[in-house]
C-alpha cells in the first residue's frame, strides 16, 4: 500500500532502519536525538592566529621636507610633519643610515 505522503520514508533518518509502527522519521528515542544533535551542532571553529609582530622597529621612513630618512619613527622632529613609508629595512652596515632592504637588493 503506497504512502500518502510522497515525502516519508520507511527508514530512520539516523541510522537507515527500518521504521515501525507510525514513527515517521525516527525509529528510537536515541535516533531522534543522535539527529537533533546533528542538526543544532556549533559550526566549526577556526584554530587561534599567531600574535602579530609590530613592524614599525624595521620600516623605513622618510620626511617628505627635508628626506631624512628614520628608522622606526613616523614623526620628523625637525620639520614637525608625518613620514612617508619607504619598506622594511634596517640600518646600513657600512654608514649605518637608514636603508630599505629592496635598495640593498639592488645595490648588490
Amino acid at each position: 500500500m503506497p504512502s500518502r505522503n510522497g515525502s516519508v520514508t520507511d527508514v530512520c533518518w539516523a541510522c537507515g532502519g527500518p521504521l515501525s509502527g507510525r514513527a515517521l522519521r525516527w525509529c528510537s528515542e536515541a535516533c531522534r536525538q543522535a539527529g537533533w544533535r546533528q542538526r543544532h551542532q556549533s559550526a566549526p571553529t577556526s584554530p587561534p592566529l599567531p600574535p602579530g609582530r609590530p613592524r614599525r622597529d624595521t620600516t623605513v621612513y622618510e620626511c617628505p621636507d627635508c628626506q631624512a630618512r628614520l628608522l622606526g619613527t613616523q614623526y620628523c622632529q625637525d620639520c614637525l610633519t608625518f613620514c612617508r613609508r619607504l619598506g622594511s629595512g634596517g640600518l646600513c652596515p657600512c654608514c649605518d643610515e637608514p636603508i630599505t632592504f629592496d635598495e640593498l637588493i639592488q645595490a648588490s
